[in-house]
């Protein structure tokens, strides 16, 4: 048996540290500089918020470290089932906050309980798979793993967060790769994403697509089944997106579905546009090192809308450059990696489905995130992990990693048999 404190992985906590402190310094810098003073005094205090959030979190991941491996599994369905209750309570009672009934309050706190889900969801799916024998999952495993995942996403919907949703989405061909699906199901799953991306990029980019994959798919397989699935599943998917933006979706929304596209547009720039052109022009003019701590022109000028949460990453890039932001993204890319290699290191199902969740959670807030910010994706509210203000999502995403790292450390403990 291994000590414990020999197989911890302080690489991953020092990423964490890292990147928590990055987006302490940049708040600070969004409610501290010189446009403080017109700030509204709740604003002023995100800092020092996130401060106290950052130090429960401390606490809670040495808690976690402590907890052995079998009250993860065992806790995970009753985890899962209070994460499905707390959606259904805040869609029901919660609190409304920008458009979104996704807060409950508990006393003076109040949380986001779909950030919360993310570990239900994630412990759950791993459960599942880790509950069966390794080399079975098939049809019936990859719908049971889709159909935990598209539960906390419906009810996320009807709260009126897809943004949060969409994360959940995003996991289904992670989890399943991670899994052992086969390929070629993955490929269908992750087909109508790309098909309604270059959709509504460019039209005929979607259509050559689908022709290229329905070929792609033929030769693979030569099996006329799957190949006309697959023309089904893209081809549907480019009707989909051309009814929706013609026929289904109100001006306004089709305004926020395109304005990535040309955000500098007449039609977009002075509304829907107005955050992607001056989250571009803070990135812009930032150049290679920076304008320095706080002497951001856009930042302190509250040019750029909610520049603590959803645009954090226009704060970096403003004040610390190019290089700054690079040091964001490698910290991110070195934490992925660290936790792929640590998922392939446990081989039990449920530790390696739980590092694999984490990793994917991870990959999808900051693509989606850094594509929002720089024109890439549209603009759908998903935070920067560890960076951007907010108790919920840094609680959340911290317990991932804890729980992570804690069943690496205590991977000698889980069964010999493996399930």
């Amino acid at each position: 048996m291994r000590t414990w404190y020999r197989t911890l992985d302080y690489l991953s906590i020092v990423a964490w540290a890292a990147l928590v402190g990055i987006g302490l310094v940049a708040i600070y810098s969004t409610t501290h500089g010189p446009a403080a003073e017109f700030l509204l005094e709740s604003v002023r205090g995100n800092y020092d918020r996130q401060m106290v959030w950052a130090g429960i979190c401390l606490v809670g991941f040495c808690i976690a470290l402590l907890i052995p491996v079998r009250v993860y599994q065992k806790s995970a369905p009753i985890v899962y089932l209070g994460a499905i209750l707390l959606l259904l309570a805040a869609l029901l009672f919660g609190r409304e906050i920008n458009g979104a009934r996704s807060w409950i309050a508990f006393g003076p706190a109040q949380f986001q309980v779909s950030e919360f889900a993310k570990v239900g969801a994630v412990i759950g799916v791993a459960h599942l798979v880790g509950s069966r024998r390794p080399g079975t999952a098939g049809l019936r495993t990859a719908l049971a793993i889709i159909g935990l995942l598209m539960l906390p996403a419906m009810l996320i919907v009807l709260q009126n967060d897809t943004g949060t949703a969409l994360v959940f989405i995003g996991l289904i061909p992670v989890m399943l790769f991670w899994a052992g699906v086969p390929v070629d199901l993955l490929m269908l799953l992750l087909a109508p994403a790309v098909t309604g991306y270059l959709a509504i990029v460019y039209e005929p980019a979607a259509i050559a697509f689908v022709v290229l994959f329905t070929l792609f798919m033929y030769i693979r397989t030569r099996d006329r089944k799957l190949t006309a699935l697959a023309a089904a599943i893209t081809g549907g998917t480019l009707g989909a997106v051309a009814v929706a933006l013609t026929k289904i979706l109100q001006p306004h929304q089709v305004a926020r579905v395109l304005s990535f596209t040309r955000p500098e547009a007449e039609e977009f720039r002075h509304d829907v546009g107005f955050h992607l052109v001056q989250s571009l022009a803070a990135i812009g003019s930032g150049g290679l090192a920076g304008k320095g701590f706080m002497q951001g022109t856009q930042t302190q000028g509250r040019y750029v809308p909610e520049q603590s949460t959803d645009f954090v990453f226009s704060v970096i890039g403003e004040e610390f450059g190019f290089l700054g932001s690079v040091l964001v993204l490698m910290l991110f890319l070195f934490l992925l990696v660290r936790l792929v290699m640590l998922g392939n290191q446990m081989k039990h199902p449920f530790a390696m489905m739980v590092a694999a969740g984490t990793s994917g959670v991870y990959l999808i807030h900051v693509f989606v995130n850094v594509g929002m910010a720089t024109a890439i994706l549209p603009v759908i509210g998903i935070p920067l992990p560890f960076i951007s203000y907010g108790g919920s999502a840094l609680l959340a995403h911290t317990a991932l990693l804890a729980i992570t790292l804690t069943l690496h450390m205590r991977r000698d403990d889980f069964s010999i048999y493996g399930y």
